[in-house]
């Protein structure tokens, strides 16, 4: 005897990443639907403050320094906005177990942490245009904007929400999250050619320096906002992909749900 058709097992088809990526990045951007607006002015003023004291200090160096100072801060605030806010996003759903709600659905787990970003770097959009238009008019820096920044801005975001994502999948309380993330964020921006050029920074910042992406996230900032392109930008694409695809693939294995 048949079994009725209502009682039959259904056979699920994942969706393409495609479709995975658009609808969490939809339920991601409806958790700040009323709160954008703080984030916005927290991710806005804290760079811009810091690019109005350097400034102070580097304005008699010449359009050299400045633009480290420039595209430092800019940088600053793509470490604000996405590590810091991930970190901190991630320790949420996993305390509030909505992490094993997504584990419910078919998705990729990268799938997640890449719709995480997106929200967040549509959310720190705002800021950037800011920090670019205002910092350019303060420091008295030209602007050469290459298509290509199209393609570096959300490269040089990646790496950092894999970093955020490993902090909030290990992290026992926002506190922790929160010290360790604005430790990593002044880390990142001193160590390396970030906020200040190679030739005033001791040779081990330098060295360590090439361990870190905001490095290669500032040179290729620095090229597609202010030029000239160089070769150099080939080698910072790479390297931010490598450090994506690596933190990346740690960050979605630390990322523990129960699959249902």
């Amino acid at each position: 005897m048949s079994q009725p058709e209502s009682s039959l097992p259904r056979i699920y088809k994942r969706p393409s990443l495609l479709t995975q990526l658009f609808d969490i990045f939809l339920i991601e951007l409806t958790n700040w639907r009323w709160s954008w607006r703080g984030m916005l002015i927290t991710g806005t003023i804290a760079p811009l403050f810091s690019l109005l004291a350097l400034s102070i200090f580097a304005r008699d160096s010449g359009p050299y320094s400045l633009s480290y100072v420039l595209v430092g801060n800019i940088v600053f605030s793509l470490l604000f906005n996405t590590m810091d806010n991930i970190s901190s996003h991630v320790l949420f759903m996993r305390r509030l177990g909505m992490l094993d709600y997504f584990g419910t659905l078919p998705i990729w787990r990268p799938i997640l942490i890449f719709a995480i970003l997106l929200a967040f770097l549509l959310l720190a959009l705002p800021s950037l245009v800011v920090m670019i238009v205002l910092g350019s008019l303060i420091l008295n820096l030209p602007l050469h904007i290459s298509p290509l920044v199209v393609l570096v801005v959300p490269l040089c975001a990646v790496p950092l929400a894999g970093i955020g994502a490993i902090i909030g999948s290990r992290i026992r309380s926002p506190q922790e999250a929160s010290a360790i993330s604005i430790v990593l964020i002044f880390l990142l921006s001193a160590l390396g050619p970030v906020v200040i050029p190679p030739e005033r920074l001791p040779s081990l910042f330098n060295l360590l320096g090439r361990l870190s992406p905001a490095t290669y996230a500032s040179s290729a900032l620095r090229q597609v906002l202010l030029g000239p392109i160089t070769g150099q930008l080939a080698i910072d694409i790479g390297v931010l992909i490598g450090f994506s695809l690596i933190l990346t693939l740690i960050a979605s294995r630390l990322i523990a749900w129960k699959e249902q």
